[in-house]
């Protein structure tokens, strides 16, 4: 799955990098191979698909707290859970732009005024998920994780659908509590409970048929 103006190839995290950046260039889009690190490129990616219309002063820039970065420069937030966080981010994007545009912006629903940061918030769904998933084990240890990896033989991109399903399950859950950053925590607790009850699921044998998914569009 490869978007045209998104960073392209298979997810990192099961073996391959990304090292091609498109930008838009009169009226059409042109793949170019640059001195970009997967990281650099993904960032720039990720900037491209939030928000298409203002260009990116540079890799580090305060413009980065917008989307929900604690600093100017967001590769000090996703360390805890690695590059597949940014991949994610990116995913969710260029797959379920309304759904990401939505959470991004805050909208619907009666918000709390200390709101979660959108950025570091996937920071920490992608670090809840592979906590879930156990994916760091040689072998699986949780009848979740073999349920997941057979999902994952089927499709590659089974974890980025996951993470979709997670951010919006979240999200609602958030607004269902009326909850503000302090209870962030517990909220991502409740998300994730509601997860692996969905993917234990007897009639669930795909990402996409897990009840959640239909909040995505």
């Amino acid at each position: 799955m490869c978007a045209d103006d998104a960073t392209c190839g298979t997810p990192t995290w099961i073996g391959k990098g990304l090292t091609c950046v498109c930008f838009k260039r009169k009226g059409t889009y042109e793949r170019i191979c640059i001195n970009l690190t997967p990281q650099q490129a993904t960032l720039r990616a990720l900037w491209a698909a939030t928000y298409p219309d203002q260009e990116l002063h540079g890799l580090i820039s305060d413009q980065w707290k917008e989307m929900g970065w604690q600093g100017k420069d967001p590769s000090t937030d996703f360390r805890g859970a690695g590059f597949i966080s940014l991949e994610n981010l990116l995913f969710f994007a260029k797959t379920f732009s309304t759904s990401f545009q939505r959470l991004l912006r805050k909208q619907g629903g009666k918000r709390a005024d200390w709101e979660y940061p959108f950025a570091v918030a996937g920071v920490n769904i992608t670090f809840m998920l592979m906590q879930m998933l156990d994916l760091e084990a040689t072998k699986p240890r949780t009848f979740v994780r073999s349920v997941f990896l057979q999902m994952l033989s089927d499709n590659e991109w089974a974890f980025d659908l996951l993470y979709c399903v997670a951010f919006v399950v979240m999200d609602k859950q958030w607004l269902e509590r009326n909850a503000t950053y302090m209870e962030f925590n517990d909220v991502l607790k409740s998300t994730r409970a509601q997860l692996e009850r969905e993917l234990l699921m007897d009639d669930v044998l795909q990402i996409e048929e897990m009840p959640s998914y239909s909040l995505l569009s």
